[in-house]
């Protein structure tokens, strides 16, 4: 056998180690980790909305104070962290292998799974670190918003780079919403695994979660345009204040509430990703 057809086989064989058993499992844990995040933040965040714990961060680090306050609040932080470690570890086979559909090895889906791996392995870190009790979880997303915001609108060129970063946070929001509402998510769950009824269930859960979640990376996105505009990096919000700032419509609490109610859904249908997701 010459070197190229060994090499293929040793690809070959990495992929299918990639796709196994391990990686399959390191995904549905880490889909279940995001949900038991966005539940927490979507129960805080409905609480504010009726005036209870107002003082609770509805964000990432309420949620893990949340958890942390549990009995043992530390075994269940530290299995949430290691859950999304497997989420990165997932998305980085992605990058390194594809994804699975047709398209999967196309180097658009490629970027996309390199910004998820990104993004995942700092949740996993600040998890890890908030329940090593050496973090406090990143800080609050309004802080971090404000002083990564102020930083950039230090560099040259910087309010467009806000801007820009601002609209493709809006254009990120109405794609996850709009997707949501076409039920997009269908073609990665094994749908023939589903009767009528869960079908129904999880449509609830992805096109409910999918929206609100759209609509609050939407608002965020709007903050950070107001302030590149006004070159006020307090002006960014991050999650907490963004959905606070619903609160602060015509509409009131209850749009805060509907939006809280969207999230629990989101979590809800995270766990249906873990069960029934193509990986």
């Amino acid at each position: 056998m010459n070197a190229s057809a060994l090499a293929r086989n040793g690809r070959m064989e990495a992929e299918r180690a990639a796709r196994g058993s391990v990686t399959q499992g390191a995904a549905r844990a880490g889909l279940a980790a995001r949900g038991v995040i966005y539940l927490l933040v979507g129960a805080l965040a409905l609480r504010i909305a009726f005036g209870e714990n107002k003082k609770k961060q509805a964000d990432r680090q309420g949620a893990l104070a949340e958890i942390a306050d549990q009995p043992f609040g530390s075994v269940l932080l530290w299995a949430l962290g290691i859950g999304l470690v497997g989420m990165a570890l997932w998305r980085l086979s992605e990058v390194v292998f594809g994804s699975v559909g047709p398209d999967g090895r196309k180097a658009k889906k490629r970027l996309l799974a390199l910004v998820r791996c990104v993004f995942y392995s700092f949740v996993a870190y600040s998890v890890l670190a908030f329940a090593a009790g050496s973090g406090d979880g990143g800080g609050s997303s309004d802080e971090q918003s404000r002083d990564v915001t102020a930083r950039v609108l230090e560099l040259p060129g910087g309010r467009w780079i806000v801007g820009a970063a601002g609209v493709g946070i809006i254009v990120g929001g109405i794609w996850t919403g709009v997707r949501a509402l076409l039920r997009k998510y269908h073609k990665h769950l094994r749908l023939g695994q589903m009767s009528a009824r869960v079908r129904r269930l999880v449509d609830v859960t992805g096109v409910g979660g999918g929206t609100a979640r759209g609509l609050v990376f939407a608002a965020a996105g709007a903050f950070a345009v107001r302030a590149a505009v006004d070159y006020e990096p307090d002006k960014a919000k991050g999650l907490d204040d963004t959905l606070r700032s619903f609160a602060e419509t015509p509409a009131g609490p209850w749009l805060l509430a509907c939006v809280a109610v969207g999230l629990v859904l989101f979590g809800l249908f995270s766990f249906a990703m873990a069960r029934w997701r193509k990986v």
